[in-house]
């Protein structure tokens, strides 16, 4: 039983394969004898284009719970940030870094403050779900950071944000809840 092999079920299978495959073509077994200068680039060294990006997931804002006890003012925030006073093109800056180092951190939940604005009504209105949609609020910060949190490159990190209860800020500052890195 020397040269035979036992006949296993895959073997027929295999057999069958092998038959209807197609050589590519000759291939040349000579060494490449091409100066260095001129190959092509190893592969590594290739640049292809990105076909497939990454696109995170739209936001999906707070659990009816979680959200209940922010407006409630029962959750403290693992870590805040100010931005108040800052312009628009370092605030952006300062908000992505702040939540990307939270979120390697393990933080949960931040707060981001905004402040109110310059509007004549900024300290008179009440603390609400949609305070931050009030037509006489006029602060740029304030209107700006929840257009960026919908953006591609925020969503990576968060999963929503609501307005602070007043003890944290009220109108003028956000919760934001940060996703898990996986």
């Amino acid at each position: 039983m020397k040269g035979k092999r036992p006949e296993l079920p895959d073997h027929g299978l295999w057999d069958e394969i092998k038959r209807t495959i197609q050589p590519l073509g000759r291939r040349s077994n000579q060494l490449n004898t091409t100066p260095l200068s001129k190959r092509s680039p190893p592969m590594a060294a290739v640049r292809y284009p990105k076909s497939i990006s990454y696109d995170p997931p739209q936001l999906s804002g707070f659990d009816r719970r979680t959200a209940q006890k922010l407006s409630r003012g029962q959750m403290e925030p693992d870590a805040r940030l100010d931005l108040h006073g800052d312009n628009l093109e370092i605030a952006r800056i300062k908000l992505h870094q702040f939540l990307l180092s939270q979120q390697q951190q393990g933080a949960r939940l931040v707060l981001v403050i905004t402040g109110k604005g310059q509007s004549p009504y900024a300290r008179h209105t009440l603390h609400g779900l949609q305070l931050h949609h009030s037509p006489e609020r006029d602060g740029r910060l304030r209107r700006e950071v929840p257009l960026w949190l919908h953006e591609t490159q925020f969503r990576a990190h968060v999963i929503g944000y609501q307005p602070a209860h007043p003890k944290h800020g009220g109108g003028g500052a956000f919760y934001v809840r940060l996703r898990r890195l996986q």
